[in-house]
């Protein structure tokens, strides 16, 4: 518990990137009205972990039934890790929800994946209360997710290709209608 606790201060924060990132990352900034949404996103591009293979956990879909990244094979899964106490997550959602409603129809899953500990008792209130039609209250309770991928830093975002490899990790909050994270979507619909 302790250990959840300190990955949680250390969270959400806008930290210098992940030490050991080397020439396979490179950071990014939103300019222009992206800044106007509770601050400018920031975020690094990390694909030191690219090729990789999903992780195989268990974790909640929002009717309550166990699901894993598995269940979504054979399409590109965008995978976000994010808290209801995270003021960059939240801000980040509006443009996820952006991305869902324009690429799921097309074979993207957008999983946003809470790592909230309370876990239904907050996800539900908050998408009762924030406008995002296309995004789902996925759970996972055991914050698997969050220690294997390790970033230390809400939101993380990983695009898997259709063939369930790891293509990027956005570590930070990123506008995904930005063109750059809509190249990214690109090149996961394209895998």
């Amino acid at each position: 518990m302790t250990l959840l606790l300190l990955a949680g201060l250390g969270a959400c924060d806008k930290q210098s990137p992940p030490a050991g990132q080397g020439q396979n990352a490179t950071s990014g900034e939103a300019t222009g009205p992206a800044q106007s949404v509770k601050g400018a996103f920031s975020y690094t591009l990390d694909r030191s972990k690219a090729g990789t293979p999903a992780p195989d956990f268990t974790f909640q879909n929002p009717d309550g039934s166990d699901v894993s990244l598995k269940d979504f094979a054979g399409k590109p899964v965008l995978v976000n890790l994010w808290a209801t106490w995270c003021a960059p997550c939240v801000a980040e959602m509006p443009t996820l929800d952006a991305v869902a409603a324009d690429y799921g129809r097309k074979g993207l899953a957008v999983l946003t994946i809470s790592q909230d500990s309370q876990g239904e008792t907050v996800i539900k209130p908050f998408f009762e209360k924030h406008p995002l039609p296309h995004l789902k209250g996925w759970i996972d309770p055991e914050n698997q997710f969050g220690f294997h991928y390790n970033t230390g830093m809400l939101p993380t975002t990983v695009i898997y290709d259709a063939q369930g490899k790891e293509m990027v990790r956005v570590v930070g909050a990123m506008d995904w209608a930005s063109r750059e994270g809509r190249a990214l979507i690109e090149a996961a619909m394209a895998s």
